[in-house]
């Protein structure tokens, strides 16, 4: 079992969220549901909490109102290998509603922050600290991290 979960906090449109994140990831499903009942602070029968997985990691959604709503200062992030990866997860993230950012960083149409990166980012600031510079200096003109931007600027 593990041990943390990550909860995140909604205001409605849970099962839209619970559709797009386990549509988007393979391994992913929703585990477990409870709904509001009579008299409880949202419509009855509204998702009151959903436990749900994506590539196997649980996470829960608490259905809890107005009260609170995400911001940057937690964010989701996916590793990729590939740029189709990145693609895939950054269109479908940013579609409806979502907003990009700079360096690999979105908001999806629910509020939630996501970065998307790539292995390769790593791997390139590592491999050679005297290109380090070269590299960060090329993410940061980026919204969605393009490898092969990546690569030019380390091989520059």
């Amino acid at each position: 079992m593990q041990k943390i979960t990550p909860c995140l906090w909604f205001n409605g449109r849970v099962n839209e969220a619970l559709a797009l994140y386990t549509s988007l990831f393979p391994n992913s499903q929703v585990k477990d549901i409870s709904r509001y009942g009579k008299g409880a602070p949202m419509p009855e029968g509204d998702i009151m909490v959903a436990t749900f997985e994506l590539e196997n990691q649980k996470f829960m959604i608490l259905n809890g109102g107005p009260h609170f709503t995400p911001n940057e200062a937690f964010s989701l992030v996916v590793h990729c290998e590939t740029q189709a990866e990145i693609d895939h997860y950054w269109n479908n993230l940013i579609a409806n509603g979502g907003q990009e950012s700079m360096c690999g960083w979105l908001k999806d149409s629910f509020g939630i922050s996501w970065q998307i990166v790539p292995n390769a980012l790593n791997e390139l600031m590592m491999k050679d600290p005297s290109k380090t510079g070269k590299v960060f200096g090329a993410l940061m003109q980026m919204r969605k991290i393009e490898i092969a931007k990546l690569e030019e600027a380390f091989l520059s």
